[in-house]
């Protein structure tokens, strides 16, 4: 039996996924200067990893970004951010910039904030993902008897 949704919107996601994918980066990326960041970059990241989701199914989800990979991004962002968040002690402070500013207007001119949000959006991308992941690979299903737990498709061809 084919997974997913139909071939039209297999196409569109496929066509589609590179462009949400881009914005998600790009509002990581320049977080620090427009409307965005870390938090936003993440979720619209997070989005494109649905689509995949409902598009072609759970399996194809995770070809793309296996369970394990998303459990050791999730603990790279967590582990990234705080190490920034540490390092700050350099300069005397918890989350003290200690990196050039540079010039306004330019990518690197937020100093350890890009380094802060690329890790934020690691860990939100990932933890939303795998979230969604999980809840989406449980069902509640009613029954005659009651509401019943149901791990997988052929438990549920039994009601």
């Amino acid at each position: 039996m084919d997974k997913g949704m139909s071939e039209i919107v297999k196409g569109v996601s496929k066509m589609v996924l590179p462009f949400i994918m881009l914005f998600g980066i790009s509002l990581v990326l320049y977080g620090h200067l427009n409307p965005g960041g870390g938090f936003s970059g993440g979720v619209v990241l997070t989005g494109g990893f649905v689509l995949l989701l409902l598009a072609f199914g759970k399996e194809h989800a995770f070809e793309f970004l296996p369970r394990k990979a998303a459990h050791c991004l999730d603990s790279l962002g967590a582990l990234g951010f705080l190490s920034i968040a540490i390092l700050g002690f350099t300069g005397g402070y918890f989350f003290y910039n200690f990196l050039d500013k540079g010039r306004l207007f330019h990518l690197w001119s937020g100093g350890t904030m890009i380094l802060s949000n690329i890790m934020i959006g690691i860990k939100i991308g990932a933890a939303l993902f795998i979230g969604i992941v999980t809840l989406s690979m449980a069902r509640l299903v009613h029954t005659k008897e009651g509401v019943k737990y149901r791990q997988s498709e052929e438990e549920d061809k039994d009601v």
